[in-house]
């Protein structure tokens, strides 16, 4: 990339902002999952349908709050691994280019792509968990009426508006412009041709 050519924009925010400003997308989230489920299968969400379940399972009802944890702990996992992989493709060194790490302040896992990619590659990395792991499976339980696979997308959904927050930022960018992550900030750099 020839300097002078590009003109940087930075798109950053701090862990707590970022944290703050995706709360934004929970209620229409939650609005646009629980709706039509509820619609669709009127009795599985009632205190009745609950009381059942715990009558059923009885004491083994204690843990499913810890098995709840340890699904969301490998499930964060497995978001960040689908941001990288996904990037990787598009990365002329692969998975090389890709690391990953905690932010242990805030218990927030990320990944961090090291090379600059086009917008569209970029914006596929980051919508990609969201639609394996939330959009997807909420839809086949919204469909089917399973009950867990739809709270398991509702969740994943939910844990993805961090990714909906920066794809929202990058709104006014061009299909021309490049993206590289942020080195040390929650964001990214947006470099966009400069009108000679």
């Amino acid at each position: 990339m020839q300097k002078g050519q590009y003109r940087q924009t930075e798109l950053t925010l701090t862990a707590a902002e970022a944290n703050r400003q995706a709360l934004v997308f929970v209620l229409p989230i939650l609005v646009l999952y629980l709706v039509p489920y509820i619609l669709l299968w009127p009795g599985q969400l009632s205190f009745a349908a609950m009381e059942g379940f715990v009558l059923e399972h009885g004491a083994r009802t204690l843990f499913y709050p810890f098995l709840m944890l340890l699904v969301f702990i490998l499930g964060a996992v497995v978001h960040e691994l689908l941001h990288g992989l996904t990037w990787a493709v598009f990365c002329r060194n692969g998975l090389k280019s890709i690391r990953y790490g905690v932010h242990w302040r805030y218990l927030t896992p990320y990944c961090h792509c090291r090379e600059m990619l086009p917008l569209r590659p970029y914006v596929l990395g980051g919508l990609m968990p969201g639609l394996v792991m939330g959009v997807l499976p909420a839809l086949v339980g919204m469909i089917t009426g399973q009950l867990l696979l739809f709270l398991f997308g509702l969740l994943f959904t939910l844990a993805a508006s961090g990714d909906l927050l920066m794809l929202y930022m990058l709104r006014h960018s061009k299909a021309t412009d490049l993206v590289q992550d942020h080195p040390d900030k929650m964001g990214c750099i947006v470099y966009s041709i400069t009108q000679v």
